[in-house]
């Protein structure tokens, strides 16, 4: 297993890369970077890098998703809101055909490994305000503002 740590919009990520494939991305207080020259960790990397920098919307490096059967269909679910858009618990517990899950959607979210690339971040409470993101309100605050200003592009 190797990993990297750097310094973005809303602080440190580590980013963890297993079999050639990203496993986990989390929000660290680590005060060091530390580099790699794993060619997945410096993709994802790049692509995490553009992504702060309003240049990306999606992601091209290999991750792996775990979870269980309910979980892995609520992170697909994910990764198909759109870039700067955003859904409550009850659209993605519609989505997935269980419509009275929406605890359990946000129990697989606050279990998610891989937030940005699998979007939890864009899930809201149904009367719109932001609620239950496993890193804090305001990263997710800052991650939906971020994408909101560089639709554009």
């Amino acid at each position: 297993m190797n990993y990297i740590v750097f310094d973005t919009l809303v602080g440190k990520i580590k980013v963890i890369e297993e079999d050639n494939k990203i496993i986990e991305i989390k929000f660290v207080k680590d005060k060091n970077n530390i580099d790699s020259k794993n060619k997945v960790l410096k993709l994802a990397k790049k692509e995490l890098e553009e992504y702060f920098c309003g240049k990306r919307k999606n992601f091209t490096f290999p991750f792996k998703v775990d979870g269980s059967e309910f979980a892995l269909k609520v992170y697909k679910a994910l990764t198909e809101i759109p870039y700067g858009e955003t859904c409550s618990y009850k659209d993605i517990a519609k989505k997935i055909g269980n419509e009275n899950s929406q605890r359990a959607v946000g129990g697989a979210n606050n279990k998610n490994k891989l937030p940005i690339i699998i979007p939890c971040h864009r899930v809201i409470g149904s009367d719109g305000k932001l609620v239950g993101y496993a890193e804090g309100i305001e990263i997710k605050q800052k991650l939906l503002e971020l994408e909101r200003k560089n639709l554009r592009y």
